[in-house]
């Protein structure tokens, strides 16, 4: 499917401030980029570096008084939906150099802590049977709750609390896969048909010789969604880093399908 992803932000900042930027869509084998562009007022000439495992890229920018950064970009999405059951877990001593530090503990994603339960909660799964349980498990057990946690929350807190929203989600998933042994990274998307329209956070995880995404809250179909960023957790994958103070203004994320019309014919 072909799909236009579009994000308009304003925020105010009363002192100049860097701010680092992760709006722009990554192109990768399963999502081919047609055309997009970044505008960004800024005190200074931007300066982009690569993302997390070469995953898209970031944006510096000087910013003072008004911080305004619009993006739209055309996406041929090529992934088909696959069942996640009968999927293996790759041995760790064949982990790519670049995977493995997702088996590893992140300030959000505290996996150590949450070893026995998955060895009680799930015993006898393994492999994709047991990422998906653990999917449903979170679904089941998780409020989706705006306001409910802040960006400190974790995904003990989280897990503690039964509420959240995807960001919470994610970081649960990510710290029950890799107290399972299993390599996990969280992934930050524009999302086809997700209500309400925001920017998305989900999980990627290594299965079968490559990445998998998962999104254990259910808003949003994985065929439908647009990568943007990778890391460890929610700090890696920020849209919008404020190295001092950023005051919200307005913000609109809006994905649409343009193929959607003749399909429907």
């Amino acid at each position: 499917m072909r799909l236009r992803v579009e994000a308009d932000l304003q925020y105010r900042l009363p002192k100049p401030a860097d701010v680092l930027l992760a709006i722009e869509a990554a192109p990768t084998l399963e999502q081919k980029l047609l055309d997009d562009r970044l505008r960004v007022n800024s005190l200074g000439a931007l300066r982009t570096v690569q993302g997390d495992d070469g995953i898209g890229r970031r944006t510096w920018v000087r910013a003072n008084g008004e911080l305004i950064a619009s993006y739209q970009g055309t996406f041929l999405i090529e992934r088909e939906p696959e069942p996640l059951l009968g999927l293996p877990v790759t041995p760790h001593h064949e982990l790519p150099a670049d995977v493995i530090p997702y088996l590893w503990p992140s300030r959000f994603c505290q996996s150590d802590v949450f070893v026995s339960f998955v060895e009680r909660e799930f015993a006898g799964l393994e492999g994709g049977a047991l990422i998906a349980a653990m999917a449903s498990w979170i679904h089941d057990h998780i409020d989706y709750r705006i306001g409910s946690s802040h960006e400190k929350t974790s995904a003990v807190d989280t897990f503690l609390a039964r509420s959240g929203v995807c960001r919470d989600y994610a970081h649960v998933m990510a710290a029950l896969t890799r107290a399972a042994g299993i390599p996990a990274r969280l992934v930050s998307t524009y999302a086809w048909q997700l209500k309400p329209e925001d920017f998305h956070a989900v999980v990627d995880v290594w299965l079968d010789g490559r990445w998998r995404l998962v999104d254990a809250s259910g808003l949003a179909s994985t065929e439908g969604l647009v990568r943007i960023a990778v890391g460890r957790d929610a700090t890696d994958i920020a849209f919008m880093t404020v190295f001092g103070r950023a005051d919200f203004v307005s913000q609109v994320v809006h994905v649409s399908r343009l193929d959607e019309a003749s399909i429907r014919g």
